[in-house]
């Protein structure tokens, strides 16, 4: 099995690293903090700390020239409500972690072993409060309903007021959002497509305006482009990806028209679930960017990330007819554009990739090609030379988990990650993306972890991964 001494030492030393780095999921190094140049869809993002910005069920406002996104914190352990985070960016790139806008509360509807999911803040124009909005619940999803949390300022802490109340009683309902009209009016989006109109003080609700139109339609949520609304909701198949759809309306009281899908049929919505819509206006257009979660349960924390999409919208047509992994946004003109994503790209056969353990190198003759193994703690490498380094694999039904080292050329790791190399949608992909980095000599090394995505929903159905494979299609590097 082994040629020399130093390929025992490489050998052990390379096992004994992967059982630090298992046993520790959470990060144990001072995480290296840099820039983002785009939007990169389904790898995880730095904050200015270095650490995973966690906030799904998310929305965006702009307040005072800044974004601040809004989104669910989670752990890895279990779906109990960890707070909700707030993060400001002025580019859409790179986020800054404020603070836990709305923390778990000492007891109560928000308290620990309790769900709280799918938050939203709107700001009131006559008020100039901020409300924020979600999804309260047990966690075994008995208990649900529609919640309120209010602050007098954007970035918290925001109170949290308990039911949200129509006709004196709560909306006893799950997946919610939020949509706030040209004229200030706010609502309130349920699954099965009602809609409820909020008081003037964003408090209370005063109308449904619209009823339940179809069964499932979770995570609704809205747009208005000259006068005509659009509403976009994804079947009911859990954290399951699958194909979202959409409505139109001249009226947000409808009548709706069912137009179909808004990604090809089979992309699963490019692998994720819609969330919110922020039209980003600018000077010379506005882009509607479709946010959606690609999640990842148990290691919501870790390993879920997130799937940014321009739309195209052209009449009663809303669609995502192509992935963009990369892309720009000029938030002073609205403009959105491509961006090149590399400039090297190094095949998994290439030899500059060392492996370590067990893998199988495939070809199936249609120009695919991989490598790919479950053994746990099983690795590969590669030193390189330049300033950014991107992860591209085959992502399927058979895969797990991986772990992601990246280290300086002293051996120091400046960044380590979760991945998620599952996928119910089989297509090669890209999952890691490295800030930019001073351009210096650096190693990437990746990890089986022998731990994949698995769950089950409350009514028992099973989802997720059936292997624990961690899979290389190519390496691109920028210089």
């Amino acid at each position: 099995m082994f040629k020399n001494n130093y390929s025992i030492f490489r050998y052990f030393s390379e096992k004994i690293v992967c059982i630090i780095f298992l046993i520790h999921s959470s990060f144990l190094f001072a995480q290296l903090t840099g820039k983002t140049d785009a939007i990169y869809s389904g790898t995880p993002w730095f904050d200015q700390n270095g650490n995973v910005v966690s906030a799904h069920g998310a929305n965006i406002i702009m307040d005072n020239g800044k974004f601040y996104l809004f989104g669910e914190a989670h752990s890895d352990t279990n779906n109990a409500f960890a707070g909700f985070n707030c993060y400001s960016s002025k580019d859409l790139y790179n986020w800054k972690f404020e603070r836990v806008a709305l923390p778990v509360q000492n007891s109560g509807k928000l308290g620990p072993n309790r769900v709280g999911e799918r938050v939203k803040v709107m700001k009131n124009p006559k008020t100039k409060e901020y409300i924020m909005f979600m999804h309260a619940d047990s966690l075994t999803y008995k208990d649900q309903f529609v919640g309120y949390a209010t602050s007098k300022t954007v970035k918290g802490p925001y109170n949290f007021k308990g039911p949200l109340l129509f006709n004196d009683k709560p909306i006893k309902k799950w997946d919610m959002g939020v949509f706030q009209d040209k004229d200030g009016s706010g609502y309130i989006l349920i699954h099965g497509g009602e809609i409820y109109k909020l008081g003037e003080d964003y408090k209370s609700v005063v109308e449904q305006v619209n009823a339940n139109m179809t069964s499932g339609f979770e995570s609704p949520t809205m747009l208005k482009k000259d006068g005509l609304y659009y509403l976009i909701g994804s079947n009911l198949t859990s954290w399951e990806r699958n194909d979202n759809y959409y409505y139109t309306s001249n009226s947000i009281r409808g009548p709706w028209i069912s137009r179909g899908l808004i990604a090809p049929e089979g992309s699963l919505t490019w692998n994720s679930q819609s969330t919110f819509v922020l039209p980003i206006e600018g000077t010379k257009d506005t882009t509607y960017m479709f946010m959606g979660d690609r999640w990842s349960f148990p290691k919501q924390a870790s390993a879920a990330t997130y799937v940014w999409q321009p739309l195209l919208i052209s009449g009663t047509s809303l669609s995502m007819r192509t992935y963009q992994e990369a892309w720009q946004i000029n938030v002073s003109t609205g403009l959105a554009s491509p961006i090149k994503t590399g400039d090297k790209i190094i095949e998994n056969t290439d030899k500059q990739i060392l492996y370590s353990g067990n893998w199988k190198h495939l070809n199936n003759g249609d120009a695919i090609s991989e490598s790919k193994s479950n053994e746990k703690c099983a690795s590969f490498s590669i030193k390189f030379s330049g300033q950014q380094i991107a992860l591209y694999s085959y992502v399927g039904t058979e895969n797990g988990y991986a772990r992601i080292v990246l280290s300086d050329k002293k051996g120091k790791v400046i960044v380590t990650s979760l991945i998620d190399m599952y996928s119910k949608s089989p297509l090669s992909t890209q999952l890691f993306r490295s800030q930019l980095l001073k351009k210096d000599t650096y190693t990437l090394t990746v990890y089986v972890t022998g731990e994949r995505s698995n769950w089950s929903d409350k009514r028992k159905s099973n989802y997720g991964s059936t292997g624990d494979f961690v899979s290389l299609d190519k390496i691109i590097i920028q210089n």
